[in-house]
């Protein structure tokens, strides 16, 4: 399994919307990844100046979102959309778009799952449970 470190992360996030910003060819995962930069207008002045913001920090407790969990969050959802994993998850998708009128919005109350199942698994010291994420989903 790949595991980037944050370093690693955040400058993939950081390459993939200069590129695209200068007209270079992407791959398709550099093209999603910059897709999702696009449709977060909020985040382009961060991604615009990574010598600035490369290694800015986001408390967990704090009141901003961390932009690069977010959009790490988002390539997770699109990942598990596309391998169907774990099972239920385009179901899941289908609905909560249909509900929201929108992917993205979809994605992002995936997101509070997501984020639910991670902070159990932590907080049990134990790994993700897909049934956590699937539950908490079907309540949305």
């Amino acid at each position: 399994m790949f595991q980037p470190t944050r370093d690693e992360a955040r400058l993939f996030l950081f390459e993939s919307w200069r590129k695209r910003r200068a007209g270079e060819l992407l791959s398709p995962l550099e093209d999603l990844t910059s897709q999702l930069i696009d449709k977060h207008p909020e985040y382009h002045a961060l991604f615009n100046d990574p010598e600035r913001n490369r290694d800015k920090d986001f408390a967990p407790d704090g009141d901003v979102v961390n932009p690069f969990l977010h959009l790490m969050m988002h390539l997770t959802i699109e990942e598990q959309i596309s391998i169907g994993q774990p099972h239920g998850i385009r179901e899941q998708f289908a609905r909560l778009t249909q509900k929201y009128q929108s992917e993205h919005e979809a994605q992002h109350a995936m997101m509070d799952c997501l984020g639910e199942m991670i902070w159990q698994a932590q907080r049990n010291k134990t790994a993700p449970d897909a049934a956590v994420y699937l539950s908490c989903l079907e309540r949305q």
